[in-house]
């Protein structure tokens, strides 16, 4: 089987990835991930995926590497990982009770021969009405919200932030549509279910 890359040191991506029962290694990508002035959040997580993905080409010439970003985007402004948790929390007292838009985009490049398919899942995501103290209480017991777009961590504690989701792919709100990968898999060659 060709090699496959993850082209992300995001443990939620591998997790994800490994659901498809796959062998695959995690690499860093080199990527500076600052979203370009004007560019939408569609695109820049679109953008994201292929240069992290393109960035481990040398490194991983006959693989088949797969390249991932996420944008929250909240009354067009991009939300990226808060990083801290004084940001953690203005992220979230600015979406409480708003509806958030999710772009999860997907790059699967083909080393050996530069083919890449992409593709942009959009998940639309209804936040509850929320207290500061209820914030505090989300942030002390889910440290992880803090590496998670727009401070929300679905799958953990951050279900109870959550009204409702809006999504073609559930994969994509945490990060990976699997849904999207598998059909790029076999495209090129490599079937999941074999």
């Amino acid at each position: 089987m060709t090699p496959l890359v993850l082209a992300s040191t995001s443990r939620f991506r591998r997790e994800l990835l490994a659901r498809l029962g796959l062998p695959f290694i995690a690499v860093a990508p080199v990527c500076d991930e600052t979203p370009l002035p004007g560019e939408s959040a569609a695109d820049t997580a679109s953008r994201l995926a292929s240069v992290k993905a393109r960035s481990l080409i040398g490194a991983h010439p006959q693989a088949l590497i797969i390249g991932s970003d996420q944008v929250a985007l909240l009354d067009g402004q991009q939300l990226g990982k808060p990083g801290t948790p004084e940001r953690a929390a203005a992220m979230l007292r600015a979406t409480a009770g708003r509806t958030l838009e999710f772009h999860t985009a997907l790059s699967l490049v083909n080393a050996a021969n530069g083919h890449e398919q992409r593709h942009t899942d959009i998940t639309r995501v209804r936040m509850r009405p929320l207290s500061d103290a209820q914030i505090q209480a989300y942030l002390a017991r889910e440290p992880d919200a803090l590496l998670c777009a727009g401070a929300a961590k679905s799958e953990g504690l951050g279900g109870a932030l959550i009204a409702g989701i809006d999504s073609s792919d559930p994969n994509a709100l945490i990060g990976l549509p699997l849904f999207a990968l598998v059909d790029m898999l076999l495209a090129e060659g490599v079937e999941v279910l074999a």
